[in-house]
């Protein structure tokens, strides 16, 4: 449950309270502190790895040496990854202490409109604040209560849901609403703050399809449709090394990380650049995966793509398709990684195709990857799972079913929340 929040005199809404930003602003302080520490440490010990180096060269028969230089470098390594997990930390708790909403002042009319109608629904109101978020849609926070005895209905008990006070409020303010994931399912007779945010401009369906590689039992590929509760859809999808139970224990927990540390509010990137670290530092070479990542802005239909070490992702549009690509390593390999990052803005109709390995080795096998753009152009169904299915199917076929690698087709389709779009039900 989010805090109360404190109005300032430019109308900026601060979500915690000053005490509680300047305890976390120094917090930030302390983790930077802590980074330059370990990046000195880093740099004296790269002045020794010199020498170290030097003295190798001249005795490389003595193994001791060597081995004491390797230790060394990967230390300093180490420290180097220290600092930036730390540096990153500071920069989410400073970003989080200021971090602010548009508030909309409220006139005592239309508080009292928004009271009158909740009171005639068996709800009294004591608070009534609208934000205004970066990307321009509405929340909406009303402290209320029910009033004990009232029903809504003769015969049923005195109980109202949340989404019905959202029907209620979206008529009052001409603004579809929903209630926010973190608001109660239902109100109380205590007095409490519900959230309600606008609903996005466009509602998505998703499919999946997958085949395991035919000589084990489970995949070696895990995705995730995450739905944040900013009104964004992250989609995920990571590849493991090899196949089988340990590819597959590997993905999995690369899904699970990502997915945590998106809840707890980090950065994409940054989520990317930790779970790279902790890989890296591991040192062991066959827990590598690599991780697909598609961010899609409910509310304006900006999407954003981040690949390590991933095979192609396709956006459709009718007949159109567009291919992204990059050529990076998988996750571990590299203490420090460039993560590839590129943008699209979707329109309705459009379908976001993401593939593991395992499918384009299968179409290598028959007319080639370079047909699939002219194959998914040509596709004309309207549910993402069915579509999913069909182009899994189509790559088996090319394969003549000899399934060489998992394989992992997901798809996701967005439209217009209001428009008169059908999607078929498969």
């Amino acid at each position: 449950m989010r805090k109360q929040a404190e109005v300032r005199e430019d109308n900026r809404v601060t979500i915690l309270s000053e005490y509680g930003r300047q305890r976390l602003l120094g917090y930030a302080e302390s983790f930077r502190d802590l980074a330059d520490l370990f990046e000195e440490e880093a740099a004296d010990g790269s002045g020794r790895d010199k020498s170290d180096s030097e003295s190798l060269t001249g005795c490389r028969e003595d193994a001791y040496s060597r081995q004491n230089y390797l230790w060394q470098r990967r230390l300093n390594e180490n420290r180097e990854l220290m600092a930036d997990h730390l540096k990153e930390m500071a920069h989410i708790m400073a970003r989080m202490a200021k971090e602010t909403y548009t508030c909309r002042p409220t006139g005592a009319r239309r508080y009292r409109q928004m009271s009158r109608l909740l009171k005639d629904s068996g709800i009294l109101l004591r608070n009534f604040f609208e934000l205004e978020h970066e990307d321009g849609h509405t929340e909406i926070g009303l402290t209320m209560r029910t009033i004990p005895g009232r029903y809504l209905k003769r015969g049923e008990p005195d109980r109202i849901f949340s989404e019905d006070v959202a029907d209620y409020i979206s008529a009052a303010m001409n603004v579809r609403l929903h209630a926010a994931k973190s608001t109660p399912v239902y109100l109380t007779s205590e007095w409490n703050t519900y959230y309600f945010l606008e609903e996005p401009r466009f509602q998505f369906l998703t499919g999946a399809a997958k085949a395991v590689k035919e000589t084990e039992k489970v995949s070696g590929d895990n995705h995730s449709f995450y739905e944040g509760i900013d009104g964004r859809l992250t989609v995920l999808m990571s590849d493991g090394m090899g196949s089988g139970e340990k590819a597959c224990r590997d993905s999995a927990r690369v899904i699970e990380l990502t997915e945590r540390f998106l809840e707890a509010g980090f950065g994409k990137e940054t989520a990317i650049q930790m779970i790279n670290g902790a890989l890296a530092v591991s040192g062991q070479e066959e827990n590598m995966s690599t991780l697909d990542v598609c961010d899609l802005n409910l509310y304006t239909g900006e999407c954003e793509f981040i690949k390590v070490g991933a095979a192609c992702t396709y956006i459709k549009r009718g007949r159109l398709v567009d291919r992204l690509s990059t050529q990076n390593f998988p996750l571990g390999v590299f203490g420090r990684l460039e993560p590839e990052v590129m943008y699209r803005t979707l329109q309705s109709g459009d379908y976001v195709i993401m593939l593991s390995d395992g499918v384009l080795d299968a179409l290598s096998q028959g007319i080639g990857e370079e047909i699939l753009p002219e194959i998914l152009g040509r596709m004309e169904y309207d549910n993402p799972r069915e579509m999913a299915n069909q182009l899994l199917a189509y790559c088996l076929k090319q394969s003549k079913g000899c399934i060489r690698d998992d394989m992992t087709v997901l798809v996701t389709g967005v439209w217009n929340h209001h428009s008169d779009y059908h999607i078929t039900d498969a």
